[in-house]
C-alpha cells in the first residue's frame, strides 16, 4: 500500500515534468511589470503594493521568535532548521518583494523570487518530514533547496541572453501545491491540527487568484488591486503554520488522554 503511494506521487511528478518540458520556453511578459496601482503616497512608489508586504515581516518574525524561544515545540527536531529557515525565507520575502515593488522589472523581481523558493522549498520538506518520512526529508532539503533557487537563478540568467524561460520556476512553484494536498490525503501524520496546511494551500490559491485578477478588482473597488490582497492573502499562509506549530500536540499524547 506504501509503494503504491509513493508511485503515485512519483507519476505525478514525471507527468508535470514532461508536460512542462512540451512546452516551449516561456518568457517573462514585460506587461507583468504594470500592475494595476501604481499611486504613489508620502513619496513611496506604488505605496500599496509595497507597505502591503508587511505582514510577511510580522508573521515571519513571529515564527522566528516561536521556534527559538518555545523549547516545548512539537516538532521534528531533526528538521527545526527547516522551519527556521521557512520563516526566515517569509523575512525576507518582505524584504525582497519591496525592493520588487518600488522599481519593478526583472533585476528587481529576481530578489523578489528568490527568497520565495527558499519559503516554498522549506515549507515543502516539512510536509515530506511530517507525513512521509523524516529521514527522506532531511536528506531532500538541500537538494530541494538548490532546485528552487536554480530555477530563479536559470530564469533571470535566460532573460538577460534574450531566451527567458521561466518554465523551470513554473514548475517548482507549483508542483509542490499540487503534491502537498495529495500527501496529506494520502499519508498520515503524529501531530494534530494537520488542517492548517490546507488552508495555507487554499490561502496560496486564492492568493494567485487575486494577483490574476489584478487589474479587474482595482477597477471593481478602486480602493486596492488584486496584487495588493495577494500579499495580504498570502501573508495570512506563515500566520497559520505558526499557529499550527503553537497550538499543535503530539497525537500519541493525545490518544493517551
Amino acid at each position: 500500500m506504501l509503494r503504491k503511494k509513493y508511485l503515485i506521487l512519483l507519476t505525478i511528478s514525471m507527468a508535470a515534468v514532461i508536460t512542462m518540458l512540451l512546452f516551449p520556453a516561456i518568457p517573462q511578459e514585460a506587461s507583468y511589470h504594470e500592475f494595476a496601482d501604481q499611486r504613489a503616497m508620502f513619496g513611496i512608489p506604488n505605496f500599496l503594493n509595497v507597505i502591503s508586504n508587511i505582514p510577511y515581516l510580522v508573521f515571519g518574525l513571529f515564527g522566528c521568535f516561536l521556534i527559538f524561544k518555545e523549547s516545548q515545540l512539537v516538532i521534528i527536531k531533526s528538521l527545526k532548521i527547516v522551519y527556521l529557515m521557512f520563516f526566515m525565507g517569509v523575512i525576507l520575502v518582505f524584504m525582497g518583494s519591496v525592493y520588487y515593488h518600488l522599481n519593478p522589472d526583472n533585476s528587481t523581481l529576481f530578489w523578489d523570487r528568490l527568497p520565495m523558493s527558499l519559503a516554498f522549498m522549506s515549507f515543502f520538506t516539512v510536509i515530506i518530514g511530517e507525513y512521509i518520512h523524516k529521514k527522506a526529508a532531511s536528506q531532500l532539503y538541500f537538494p530541494l533547496l538548490l532546485l528552487g533557487m536554480a530555477s530563479v537563478i536559470y530564469w533571470y540568467w535566460s532573460e538577460t541572453i534574450g531566451e527567458g524561460d521561466l518554465r523551470l520556476y513554473i514548475l517548482v512553484q507549483f508542483l509542490p501545491v499540487i503534491l502537498i494536498p495529495i500527501i496529506l490525503r494520502l499519508f498520515s501524520t503524529r501531530f494534530t491540527h494537520g488542517y492548517y496546511f490546507a488552508l495555507i494551500i487554499g490561502c496560496y490559491v486564492l492568493a494567485k487568484g487575486f494577483e490574476m485578477a489584478d487589474q479587474l478588482v482595482f477597477d471593481t473597488v478602486g480602493i486596492v488591486s488584486g496584487h495588493s490582497l495577494k500579499h495580504l492573502i498570502s501573508a495570512v499562509a506563515p500566520y497559520l503554520f505558526y499557529l499550527a506549530l503553537k497550538q499543535r500536540k503530539s497525537r500519541e499524547l493525545v490518544d493517551e488522554n
